[in-house]
């Protein structure tokens, strides 16, 4: 085996098992997502007060969506080494996540008046909505963190496995939203 091919395998199985790490971190953390919305269920069952904001839920909810398919554009400029295009797809993404990070902050404000975290809907609220704004604020950080590589132009095929996680990680947090909007704002 010549120093080339050495290279090449160890290169191929370090990607293999950091995609293995970062889907075995994925895993456990959505039994965390899992069990707290058991537990809203478990708590209040299909109650949820009236005053909650369904149409402000709805609209932070498509806006994290769509920046999951800016993400996805992101990616996959970043594989084609096309560093104009990641740049705007990415900050897109992390513009409407922050977005979200917004109305979330307006949607807190509001359930402290109408069902503060002493109440049974509210400590679910607030603990299953905080629980995911912390990381979608994380996930915030390591798009910034992504931009780096593209900003000194060192991205293509074979070289972008700090976006594939980011942007694999992100998905996450949008699939975590499109269970958790419909557990705390459709079901009654």
């Amino acid at each position: 085996m010549n120093m080339v091919t050495s290279i090449t395998t160890d290169w191929e199985d370090r990607g293999a098992i950091n995609r293995v790490g970062l889907w075995l971190f994925i895993l456990s953390d959505s039994f965390l997502f899992i069990a707290i919305i058991f537990t809203r269920f478990y708590l209040q069952g299909v109650q949820r007060p009236s005053e909650l904001n369904q149409l402000l839920g709805f609209v932070i909810s498509v806006v994290l969506l769509l920046s999951s398919l800016f993400a996805y554009r992101g990616e996959t400029a970043a594989a084609y080494g096309d560093i104009r295009r990641f740049r705007y797809n990415i900050l897109a993404t992390i513009g409407l996540g922050s977005l979200f990070l917004v109305g979330v902050g307006v949607e807190w404000a509001e359930g402290f008046r109408f069902f503060p975290p002493s109440t049974g809907f509210g400590t679910v609220f607030f603990t299953l909505t905080g629980f995911h704004a912390f990381h979608v604020f994380t996930g915030i950080l390591g798009l910034l963190l992504i931009l780096l590589p593209g900003q000194k132009k060192r991205l293509g095929e074979g070289s972008y496995w700090g976006v594939e996680a980011m942007v694999k990680y992100w998905h996450f947090v949008d699939v975590a939203w499109v269970f958790i909007f419909p557990t705390l704002y459709l079901v009654s």
